[in-house]
């Protein structure tokens, strides 16, 4: 159904326009309206829309970081399991859900594979990549428009025809660069930056790399030193602009680890966020370090260590939440959530009931897994606030 805010003046003329085909359902109500004692008509324009325009979340990575798992833990919380488009490309990196619609910004690319090989240039490289379409596509679906997004496709290197993306309710952005353009960093209602530290990507990439690719250990580093001076110019300084980001690095727990098996993540929030208020640990704004029980926490060596506290990032005022370690039961995650506060569930033990339904996932028995699902819940509390007001706005402006 659609709300419009209709304002009560004395003698008002209304003109409806028709409906702009080829888009979402939107009509303009043009009135004239005379004031008392006034002979002069004054021309006001009212926009009347079926649905409340798209929230729009950004997640900002490397390759290989974890955007695809985080994409799962996020619309699953929101219900429904995020598919490819029906009867579209086999190869779209869209995925779809009820409430979401995952865009890779991959699709934005503006040179093939063959391309930047020729020009000498990395997909990381802004020359790359199609800022222009990429602000004017994600700008109309965030109000209301459908688009023809093109598509890169992975597996062939070239850009296929493009697939039509009708606006979701919630639309996510996720790739190299959601908050490199200021264009598109501005239509973000909400952003959040993958920080995985190097030692803990090289020790990744060898994992996958040497074991289930056959790569050498040479050819690996030669990779990862290649992509490092773009990463470094253009990916890694998008974590400045993030409301949330959660780094991976080395844990403190085992002296001089290098398998990266064991993690220490932080979730870093930043302070003054609309309709986002930062996850505490015990009191809000104290320094808390914690190790968990051990009768109601089973874990084995190295241990679990938490901390909490508040810090400066980027010149910004932030809250960090930090995990050293891994779980050995996830149903004993229910003792750690209960010690945690606005975690934005709807119900005693959510946090561990969503880590249960998705432990086969990476990072389920550590702080990515659990910092990953705590974000997916706050995203969802933010876009029922900023529903609520959109709701509201009419009601108000009728009483002006």
């Amino acid at each position: 159904m659609a709300i419009c805010a209709v304002y009560t003046a004395t003698n008002p003329i209304f003109q409806t326009t028709k409906p702009n085909f080829g888009f979402h359902q939107k009509h303009e109500v043009i009135f004239y309206t005379r004031k008392e004692r006034s002979r002069r008509w004054e021309k006001r324009k009212l926009s009347c829309s079926a649905e409340a325009k798209t929230v729009v979340i950004g997640l900002a990575a490397d390759s290989g970081c974890g955007k695809s798992t985080f994409m799962r833990r996020l619309t699953s919380v929101f219900g429904g399991a995020a598919e490819p488009p029906k009867g579209g490309n086999p190869d779209s990196n869209t995925l779809i859900s009820d409430t979401t619609t995952v865009i890779c910004l991959d699709d934005y690319h503006s040179l093939d594979r063959t391309g930047r090989k020729e020009k000498g240039v990395t997909a990381l490289d802004p020359r790359a990549n199609n800022f222009d379409l990429m602000y004017e596509q994600v700008k109309a679906i965030k109000d209301g428009i459908a688009v023809d997004k093109p598509i890169y496709n992975h597996v062939t290197g070239l850009l296929d025809p493009p697939e039509l993306i009708q606006p979701p309710k919630i639309l996510v952005i996720e790739g190299l660069h959601p908050m490199y353009d200021s264009r598109v960093r501005d239509l973000l209602d909400f952003s959040i930056y993958l920080d995985i530290s190097n030692e803990v990507k090289f020790a990744w990439k060898i994992q996958r790399d040497m074991a289930e690719r056959g790569h050498s250990l040479e050819s690996i580093k030669a990779s990862i030193e290649a992509r490092k001076p773009d990463f470094d110019a253009y990916i890694d300084p998008q974590k400045q602009y993030a409301d949330a980001v959660i780094e991976v690095l080395p844990t403190e727990l085992i002296p001089d680890d290098n398998e990266g098996k064991v993690l220490r993540v932080k979730l870093v929030m930043k302070e003054g966020v609309k309709y986002f208020s930062p996850v505490y640990l015990f009191d809000e704004g104290s320094t808390i370090s914690w190790i968990p029980c051990g009768r109601k926490l089973t874990c084995s060596y190295p241990g679990i260590k938490f901390a909490y506290g508040p810090d400066s990032y980027y010149s910004h005022e932030v809250s960090v939440l930090e995990m050293d370690g891994q779980f050995d039961r996830l149903d004993e995650l229910i003792y750690v959530e209960s010690h945690l506060s606005n975690i934005s569930t709807k119900f005693y033990g959510e946090v561990t009931q969503q880590m249960l339904k998705h432990a086969d996932f990476p990072g389920s028995n550590n702080g990515t897994g659990l910092f990953q699902t705590i974000i997916g819940l706050k995203i969802r509390d933010l876009y029922e606030q900023l529903v609520a007001e959109k709701a509201a706005a009419p009601v108000e402006a009728a009483k002006v």
